[in-house]
């Protein structure tokens, strides 16, 4: 069974990667914006982006953070990260640079995403998943075997 999970990533470079995650069927699908509305909410302001983030993070029980090369310094992955933790949800990193994009490239591996992040003063205590692979196939096959324990250990973690 699907679990509910929030995706948060960088969305210019890495979508083409997160479509494949989401496509394994171990995260319950949640919508993700065409590049055109995206950029349609972004206009609206930052309280607009805050909304559509709250609206559907709602009701979900962890927080997958697919981490590509520039993930971690993104503000609203940052925000994400934050507010997961702040509402009790399960936060768990999956590194998706070995995957390849649109035009077949594989990127380069990001930072830490939960690295330096407080909420209340106190540490986000975010686990990042690499694999040991770098064939895109086995990447992705490493993903799909594991992800499922992955969001379990997350979940489990903030109970």
């Amino acid at each position: 069974m699907a679990k509910k999970c929030f995706l948060s990533f960088h969305y210019k470079a890495d979508n083409w990667r997160v479509s494949q995650v989401r496509n394994m069927g171990v995260i319950e699908e949640q919508p993700l914006l065409a590049a055109n509305d995206w950029e349609s909410i972004k206009k609206k302001g930052d309280k607009a982006i805050e909304e559509w983030i709250d609206k559907h993070m709602a009701g979900k029980k962890c927080l997958v953070v697919l981490v590509g090369e520039k993930t971690a310094g993104r503000p609203w992955v940052k925000y994400e990260i934050k507010k997961a933790w702040k509402d009790g949800m399960g936060v768990v990193g999956v590194r998706i640079h070995g995957l390849k994009d649109a035009d077949e490239k594989q990127s380069k591996i990001g930072g830490d995403p939960f690295a330096g992040l407080t909420v209340d003063g106190k540490a986000v205590a975010g686990v990042v998943h690499d694999t040991p692979y770098s064939t895109s196939t086995n990447v992705y096959d490493y993903i799909k075997k594991n992800l499922d324990d992955w969001v379990d250990a997350a979940i489990k973690a903030r109970k």
